[in-house]
């Protein structure tokens, strides 16, 4: 089963787009994410009627954040795109009539509910302004030179 990494993309995008702290093109945002801005179009759709972000047409404009990183947390974004799939694992049969199925399916349930519960925990509690702070942390370690833009893709 392929891995959604959406989640992971969408905070990546929204991290540029705070370093850069000016609006963003779909074109500039697709570069830095390898894909194509229509991509990024889409993804960040779903964030500006979450009112994460916000558009504007024509010359200068493009993506802004919308609220304060500290009010954005990781669950947000994860809600924001649709809420995808937490887990690649599931059970063989939905409804098997097999009874020994059915006490794996049972275990199985249980286990991925009380891991999916700890994960959104988790997530409700990493905001936005956390991880650009873990950012700043990883380049100031890596260089002192006040370039931001050349530290953030090498």
């Amino acid at each position: 089963m392929k891995r959604d990494s959406r989640l992971s993309g969408v905070l990546h995008v929204l991290l540029h787009m705070a370093e850069h702290r000016a609006p963003m093109t779909s074109e500039q945002l697709a570069k830095a994410m390898q894909t194509h801005p229509v991509v990024i179009r889409r993804i960040l759709g779903g964030l500006r009627d979450a009112g994460f972000v916000h558009s504007e047409k024509g010359h200068g404009g493009g993506w802004t954040i919308a609220k304060d990183l500290a009010a954005i947390t990781m669950r947000d974004v994860y809600e924001a795109i649709g809420r995808p799939a937490l887990m690649a694992m599931g059970n063989r049969t939905e409804a098997p009539g097999c009874l020994v199925e059915q006490a794996v399916n049972a275990a199985l349930d249980s286990s991925f509910r009380d891991a999916e519960a700890l994960l959104l925990a988790r997530f409700s509690e990493v905001t936005l302004a956390e991880l650009a702070a873990d950012f700043h942390s990883r380049m100031a370690a890596r260089s002192t030179s006040p370039d931001i833009q050349e530290h953030i893709h090498g």
